[in-house]
Parts: C-alpha cells; sequence; structure tokens
C-alpha cells in the first residue's frame, strides 16, 4: 500500500450522493456485474471494454440519430473502431444541458477586457443557432474546417458548437500565440473560415493583435471570410454571423471529426490531433460526471486558454448539466489571489487549475478567500507533496483534490481521482476508468512499484482519429507505437502501486540519469523548489559529458553565492542522492515554458548541445521565447 499522509477520505454516504456511487450501483442491477469499489470497477472497465463503453453510452442517454451496430468492431490499435452504425452530434448533446431549465445560466464569463457576461440556456442555444446559419451561409458545410484565433470567450465557444452542428471541423489558437506559432498549425488544416479577436488585455497591459490577425489571413489563402470579434477596440462584424435558420444538428459517424488539437509544437510542425465527436463526448461524460463528480447545480472553473486542450475539457461541462465559469486574463494580476477571489464571487463548486499555479500561490503566501469549493483539480506539471498540503491548509478539508496527467492526444486525463478513492499527498489515486495503463521496462514487461514507461495496452474512445494529412497513418504510428507495437507509448515515467495509485515524475525524454540512477525530473524539482529564494528551476543532464546542470530563477533580493549553492548541494544530497547534485549552478532570468506552462527541458538540452535556439523550439509556441534564447550564451558547452 501506499504510504503518505491521508488529506481526504470519502464520506461515508459517498455511494448514495456520489454521480459514479449511483453509476456503481446501475452497472451492478442493470447490467449484472459484482463491482463494489472503484478497484473493482477499474478492472472490469479495462477487462470488458465493450461492457464500460456500452453502459457509459446507456447510462448518459447519448442522444444518437442512428444506434451503434457494436460496441468496439476491432480493438486492435493503432485503428481500433468504436461504435460503427452510429451517428449522432457532441453539439446537440452538449445543449442537451440535462437538468437546466431555458432560463438558467450555463455560462458566466469573466474577462479583464470587457465587463462579466452572463448567457442563459436558451441564449446559448440561440447564438449557437445564430452563428451556425452566419456559418452555412458562408457556405461552411460538412468536413469544413473553422478556425478561432481567440480567448477563453463565450463567442469561441458558441462557434465550437455551431461549427459541430454542421458537422464542420473546430481549430482554436489563442491569441497570445505568435502569427508563426498558429500559421504553422492552421496552414496544416487550411481553414475556410477564421474568427479572431483584434486584441485583448492582460492584466492591465493592452495587447493589439490587428497586425497579426492580417498576417495569419494572408499566409491562409484557404480562407475565404474572416470575421472579426470586437473585443479590445469597438469595430468588428461579429454580429453579422446571423441568420434565421433553425438549429439543426448534423448527424455525423461517431469518428467523424470534431476539432483539431496540436501538439506543444516545440520542434517541427506541430502534430494536428483529430478528435471525434463520439470518442470525445463519451470520455468527457465519464471524466466530468464520475470522476470529478460535476453536474446540475455546479458551477466549473478551468482556467485555460484555447490553446491548451483544458479549454476543450472545460466547454464539454453543460453536457453533464454543469455551468462553466469562463475566464480570459493574466491569473496573478493584480496579485495571486484574483483568480481564488473571482471563484468565491462566481460561486465556483469546481476549481481547475495547473500544478505551477498551486505552487506559485504557496510560494506567495496566497490565502484564498471563504468559497463553495468543493473540488480541485491540478494538471500540466506533477503535484508535488508541499502542493496538496497547501490546498488543504487554504481550503480545509471539504474539497477533494485531484491531481491528474493525461495529454492533448486523448484530451482527457490517464489517471486522476475519483470520489471513491482517499487523496494522498503527492500520489494520483487511480487510473481513470476505461484506461489501462501501465508501466513498461525496456523490454515491454510490466512493472508495479517501479518505474516505467507508462503505456495504455488497450484502446480508448478518444484516442486520435488521426493526425491531419496523414493519409496512411505513418505520422500517427510514429508518435505513439513504434516503441512497443500494438502498445501506446505516452512518453512519461510513471510509477503504479500495488494498491493502484500512481506517481509521474516527468517526460521520460527529459529523465536524469546518471550511474544507472534513474530520476524524473519532477522529483528534482520538489526538492529544489522548497527553498524560499527559487521560484523556479529546471534541470538538464547532457548524456555524453555526463553534465548535470541546473538553472534557478531567484526572488528579488536573493543571489547565487557560495552559500545558496551549498544549500542547493546539500538539500539534492540528503532527498535524492549524492549522484544528483548538479555539476553547475546558474541563475536565470525565467525558465522557458510552453504557453500551457510545460517546462523545455528537451529544447534547453539541444541548446547546450550546439542546435541554435531557432531550431531547438518553435518560438511561437512559448510564453517567453526570450527565455529560452538566451541559454545559447548561459553557458558554453564543456
Amino acid at each position: 500500500m501506499t504510504t503518505g499522509t491521508v488529506l481526504w477520505t470519502p464520506p461515508a454516504d459517498v455511494l448514495t450522493t456520489s454521480r459514479i456511487g449511483h453509476f456503481l450501483t446501475w452497472v451492478r442491477e442493470e447490467r449484472g456485474v459484482e463491482v463494489h469499489d472503484y478497484p473493482s470497477l477499474w478492472d472490469w472497465s479495462v477487462t470488458d471494454l465493450a461492457g464500460f463503453w456500452a453502459a457509459i453510452w446507456d447510462y448518459f442517454d447519448v442522444v444518437a440519430h442512428s444506434q451503434p451496430t457494436e460496441t468496439l468492431a476491432d480493438a486492435t490499435m493503432p485503428g481500433a473502431r468504436w461504435f460503427p452504425g452510429a451517428t449522432l452530434s457532441y453539439a446537440e448533446n452538449v445543449l442537451r444541458m440535462p437538468g437546466m431549465g431555458d432560463n438558467d445560466v450555463v455560462v458566466y464569463s469573466y474577462s479583464q477586457t470587457r465587463e462579466p457576461v452572463v448567457l442563459t440556456a436558451r441564449q446559448l442555444r440561440d447564438q449557437v443557432r445564430r452563428v451556425a446559419a452566419g456559418l452555412r451561409a458562408s457556405g461552411v458545410g460538412q468536413g469544413d474546417r473553422v478556425a478561432a484565433y481567440a480567448p477563453n470567450i463565450p463567442e469561441t465557444f458558441v462557434l465550437l458548437l455551431a461549427t459541430a452542428s454542421l458537422g464542420a471541423v473546430f481549430s482554436s489558437c489563442a491569441p497570445e500565440f505568435g502569427s508563426r506559432s498558429v500559421i504553422d498549425r492552421w496552414s496544416q488544416i487550411e481553414p475556410k473560415v477564421l474568427v479572431a479577436v483584434d486584441g485583448y488585455r492582460y492584466g492591465d497591459k493592452e495587447v493589439d493583435r490587428r497586425a497579426e490577425v492580417a498576417a495569419i489571413h494572408a499566409a491562409l489563402p484557404s480562407v475565404e471570410r474572416l470575421i472579426t470579434i470586437p473585443y479590445l477596440y469597438e469595430s468588428g462584424d461579429w454580429d453579422l454571423l446571423d441568420g434565421d435558420d433553425p438549429l439543426t444538428f448534423e448527424a455525423v459517424p461517431f469518428d467523424h471529426p470534431l476539432y483539431v488539437l496540436y501538439s506543444s509544437g516545440t520542434t517541427g510542425l506541430p502534430k494536428p490531433i483529430i478528435h471525434g465527436h463520439g470518442g470525445i463526448l463519451l470520455e468527457h461524460l465519464k471524466m466530468l460526471a464520475l470522476h470529478h463528480d460535476i453536474g446540475s447545480g455546479d458551477r466549473f472553473l478551468w482556467f485555460t486558454t484555447t490553446g491548451w486542450m483544458m479549454w476543450n475539457f472545460l466547454v464539454s461541462g453543460p453536457a453533464v448539466g454543469a455551468a462553466i465559469v469562463l475566464f480570459d486574463g493574466n491569473p496573478g494580476y493584480p496579485d495571486l489571489g484574483a483568480l481564488w477571489r473571482l471563484a468565491a464571487d462566481a460561486g465556483v463548486t469546481y476549481f481547475g487549475t495547473s500544478a505551477p499555479f498551486i505552487l506559485a500561490c504557496r510560494k506567495a503566501g496566497v490565502q484564498p478567500p471563504a468559497t463553495v469549493i468543493r473540488g480541485v483539480g491540478s494538471t500540466g506539471a506533477p503535484l508535488p507533496p508541499e502542493g496538496f498540503r497547501w490546498i488543504y491548509e487554504v481550503l480545509g478539508d471539504k474539497p477533494q483534490l485531484q491531481s491528474l496527467s493525461g495529454g492533448t492526444d486523448v484530451c482527457t486525463g490517464f489517471v486522476g481521482g475519483a470520489p471513491l478513492l482517499p487523496v494522498i499527498e503527492g500520489v494520483i489515486s487511480c487510473r481513470a476508468l476505461g484506461a489501462r495503463v501501465e508501466a513498461f521496462d525496456p523490454d515491454g514487461k510490466p512493472l508495479i512499484g517501479s518505474l516505467g514507461e507508462l503505456v495504455v495496452t488497450a484502446p480508448m474512445p478518444s484516442m486520435p482519429v488521426g493526425f491531419w494529412n496523414d493519409p496512411d497513418g505513418r505520422r500517427y504510428f510514429e508518435a505513439y507505437f513504434d516503441v512497443f507495437p500494438g502498445i501506446w507509448r505516452h512518453g512519461d515515467w510513471i510509477t503504479i502501486g500495488e494498491d493502484g495509485t500512481c506517481v509521474i515524475t516527468g517526460r521520460s525524454d527529459a529523465t536524469l540519469n546518471r550511474g544507472g540512477v534513474r530520476l524524473g525530473t519532477s522529483e528534482f524539482y520538489s526538492v529544489i523548489e522548497r527553498l524560499p529564494e527559487v521560484m523556479d528551476s529546471l534541470v538538464v543532464h547532457l548524456d555524453e559529458q555526463d553534465r548535470l546542470l541546473l538553472f534557478v530563477v531567484l526572488g528579488e533580493g536573493h543571489e547565487l553565492d557560495s552559500k545558496l549553492r551549498g544549500r542547493i548541494a546539500s538539500e539534492l544530497r540528503a532527498a535524492l542522492s549524492p549522484r544528483h547534485v548538479p555539476d553547475e549552478v546558474h541563475q536565470v532570468r525565467a525558465v522557458p515554458r510552453t504557453l500551457s506552462g510545460k517546462k523545455l527541458e528537451v529544447p534547453v538540452k539541444r541548446i547546450l548541445t550546439g542546435t541554435p535556439a531557432a531550431q531547438a523550439a518553435a518560438t511561437g509556441a512559448l510564453a517567453d521565447p526570450e527565455s529560452l534564447t538566451a541559454f545559447e550564451s548561459v553557458v558554453p558547452p564543456a
């Protein structure tokens, strides 16, 4: 069993008060499957794939225009065939909004650019109807692409649903993406319609994006119509995307493309990952309702931009009956307590964010106001024990904290939490239902209790339909299946305990390995960033030179002197091993990160071994491109 401090335990009546408890009972009564707790439910979900996913379909009463002839026609990966014969619409299932009346508010939108906006269920459906009519009048039909260069605001959500209702394909990029990064993405899918904001405010800073929009438009000859949302300025033609057609839903096959998401794109062209209507719908129904216990009466916020898959996850909230809370702006303005105050004001019941945000709040001594938050989600990076403890120190013992890990590739989590399981500091509670996650050694043998490659040994409905412009599936195969035949290799290190708990320790391509001792980078950061002087850090191992380099960002008024170097060395030696004391420690202004907050160990490693920064990563995908180019001069190769 996992040892560690238990921070939260399920209430005694969890089987009758939680959605997963109701599902457990339903499976026993309606399917005759003897499941009584989470481990038995998970085991059934990954051994009887067809039975489990058919149960999800029926339990959530998926709206379909034609029913499937079977659940899983072919379980071979890649290429598993789910729900053949079924036709449906993701948009129709989201807009059903179970448990909501026409006048119930379904969207609460907050922004640093304009005043708050709310939409009732009736207003949301009407806006989707009008925008769908406008797209149809613009020549958009089944399979055409609609691109949004827009932030986390109601218009972007409406555009997604309107596009999906036509059987067209949606793609979004956050407006903080540089034009080159956007063009690299959308030149691959050739959108017919481009919808863009003219700018936005980030904190107290106005960011004009009209030049970027013009550059993107000029570089995409496929665009037949450009629509501008008047967000920062007053002129725009979003309201002209209108019409009198009734709201209808194109019935499409289960695996019909819904949207295209992109890998972070730190090297080469970003992978254009196609997700299907049915797979996304079923996966999000399962995850939001059964794992996060979100439903009618909830207000669901996840801090995200439209360039991160968590936005796509967030906006499925109405499909399980929840209202969604959108926020666009700087979560640290005027201070790191701003998002917590917004959550209190908006009545947020489920608060999702990233591990770096939680750790930054802890470091800054944030004290959130009293809230009705009963669930907290953390993703984007491993959350160390001190992050777990901080949540319970400042929010009390009521909320369930769920640390989860997954990816853009499946638009969900492979591992996470569940209301039936306790929260133990520093560990992820479980493997998700329907996700047969295992840890493999280099020979492809499963491991328990030891670090291994995170693999998925059975198909999931939300695995990609494929990559765009990859007719023979070669790029898709090489991305996930070329190491272990027929097995999805995700690229993370994971340790799975005998009790099913999990610890993710970073990307397998960024692992530190000295003298046969292998260590994920997250464990390293957990030690270093406990030091009060250290605000952020990044570590790389130059294999051929056997040099371990640590880079630190220090708080104001601190300097990297011999005393601090000594403390860093002693902390690492005591917590990890003498082999993990760095050969060199360097101070940097900032740690390079993607726009979704992931540290860029691999591109830094490339730069330090002679690759120019411009070739090491696509700078348009970075939050602060100069933070990466600075490594060209920060330390010469030995």
